[in-house]
């Protein structure tokens, strides 16, 4: 009879559960028993462990073999335990010493030819093992750079089953012949998934073409646009078709700080276990941008899907802008089902096999027209929308979503002569971003100490208390509130914004204009100041 142990880790969402892999040979019929709530691909793993190890050189153990999944309660799911099976049913079988399986963790799926393929969610599978204490992880050698983010854990990545044997008993490693140069990485097949609408800012807004000197006019609308990304505020974009509410949200991730460790880390592990990893970028610390087509269900917003659920663009988002193009014509259960993540900044999701918990910190930019055909406005008679398709039309965005929203712009139709105008265009991303990133400076340094990054993180109670209006500047938005014009998480986003506004100006404490203009862009009516930031410094 022989025995050995191993370990290797289930993804629950982005979390990890260290699992110990056992396994036990015992005289009788050969036969291969998998126990632990494995899931399908999981209990495929006995026919390709057994292929690989045989295809690798080594002998398969002719016994009663039974392979355990500890713990039992927790459902296991993927082909990411294939080499911890193959490693343990060795080592049970003495071909590998048990004690050397011990305190390593294994993460990969085993090819029939013995190859060592990659797995999704291999950062958060490492992050979980280093917490439990582990040292050493055994992970393909593509993804070796990935599970090397992780401090204090030493990784050996490994292209075959042969390799892992050799390491492990201490003899001779082989050389495996890479693949030639300039052809697809076969182990890498399937691992990514494209088209989900994910797109990642580059070092420089020029990497894609999008520059904030492109938007021609838009003055309100650009002036909210730096505002939403120095505050991390929501934003809504309302205009006719062509007047530039596309170009404005395309712009506003470049706009962001670059993210942080810690920062870079979250989003990394959630895009990993999307498999939407850029190809030899294994740390992502940019801002992503989703903008998912209007068709998307309440699934593929918010996370979900058969079996273990999968991240919705809510938490490939995370820590950068989620943009919902045509809002209007989104599912209203879809849109309604933002509210909560728009609130916590994570979104849970019960199923059947399990609850999971993904991050949702993302600034949420909406964009619709008018009416059906866009042409609809106070100046403008060419709309033939009867009111009545007009009010349906407008009443698809539902007011509990639109009031967590802090900043509602009416982005007006571009004119001939702003179009003709040969003057110096308008500042650039780097002009603008560098602003942004001096008012998150201050943002940060009045924050220190505190749980919160921005201005829009921040409760309303806290703020109320803590960090208050200059005496009498939020006179007016008190009257708004009386009149009914404003809810009282509407006068608490004001004074987020006028403090992010006051932050862009250089101001220690928000002012009576800065209010103003945190009211105008909260409600859209004129409240008789400027409406751009350089003119309140």
């Amino acid at each position: 009879m022989g025995f050995a142990r191993t370990c290797s880790v289930t993804l629950v969402g982005v979390e990890g559960v260290v699992v110990e892999v056992q396994a036990d040979l015992e005289p009788g019929v050969a036969t291969f028993t998998l126990v632990g709530l494995p899931d399908k691909s999981l209990s495929e793993s006995r026919d390709r462990v057994r292929a690989a190890v045989v295809n690798s050189g080594a002998e398969w153990p002719q016994k009663k073999l039974t392979v355990g999944l500890s713990p039992a309660s927790v459902p296991k799911a993927g082909s990411g335990f294939d080499i911890a099976v193959a490693s343990a049913v060795l080592g049970a079988a003495e071909r590998i010493d048990p004690r050397v399986l011990a305190d390593i963790v294994m993460i990969g799926e085993l090819g029939l030819d013995g190859r060592v393929r990659p797995v999704r969610g291999i950062l958060p599978a490492v992050l979980a093992a280093a917490d439990a204490g582990f040292e050493q992880v055994v992970v393909p050698e593509c993804a070796a750079a990935e599970a090397s983010l992780v401090p204090g854990v030493s990784v050996l990545g490994v292209r075959t089953l042969r390799q892992l044997i050799a390491v492990l008993a201490d003899e001779p490693v082989p050389d495996e012949e890479p693949d030639e140069q300039g052809r697809p990485d076969p182990l890498a097949a399937g691992l990514r998934v494209p088209g989900a609408g994910i797109h990642l800012v580059g070092a420089a807004p020029s990497d894609h073409g999008h520059d904030l000197a492109d938007v021609v006019g838009q003055t309100s609308a650009r002036t909210a646009v730096e505002v939403a990304a120095a505050g991390g505020h929501h934003l809504f974009l309302e205009g006719p078709p062509g007047a530039g509410k596309t170009m404005l949200a395309e712009r506003l991730p470049a706009l962001l700080p670059r993210l942080g460790r810690k920062e870079s880390l979250e989003v990394t592990a959630v895009h990993s276990v999307a498999g939407l990893l850029p190809p030899g970028k294994p740390l992502i610390d940019a801002a992503p941008y989703c903008a998912p087509h209007h068709s998307a269900t309440m699934q593929a917003l918010v996370g979900g899907g058969p079996g273990i659920a999968r991240p919705g663009a809510v938490s490939l988002a995370h820590r950068g802008v989620l943009f919902l193009d045509e809002t209007p014509e989104f599912s209203s259960h879809a849109l309604d089902a933002l509210r909560q993540p728009l609130e916590a900044g994570h979104v849970v999701i019960a199923r059947s096999a399990g609850v999971v918990r993904f991050p949702a910190k993302f600034l949420m930019v909406l964009a619709a027209n008018p009416c059906p055909c866009g042409r609809f406005s106070q100046t403008d008679t060419l709309c033939e929308c009867p009111p009545s398709a007009v009010r349906r039309y407008q009443a698809r965005l539902s007011g509990p979503l639109l009031d967590r929203v802090d900043l509602r712009v009416e982005v007006d139709r571009v004119t001939r002569t702003e179009l003709a105008a040969r003057g110096a265009p308008g500042e650039s991303t780097a002009t603008v971003a560098a602003r942004v990133r001096a008012a998150r400076e201050r943002a940060g340094a009045r924050l220190a100490g505190t749980p919160w990054r921005s201005n829009s993180e921040i409760p309303g109670h806290e703020l109320r208390h803590r960090w208050p209006a200059a005496p009498g500047a939020m006179d007016e938005a008190e009257r708004s509130l009386e009149r009914g014009f404003l809810t009282a998480r509407g006068l608490d986003r004001v004074l987020r914004v006028a403090w992010t506004v006051a932050d862009l100006a250089g101001h220690d404490r928000p002012g009576a204009t800065d209010v103003a203009l945190a009211l105008q862009l909260r409600t859209g009516v004129p409240r008789g100041v400027p409406m751009a930031i350089g003119a309140l410094t």
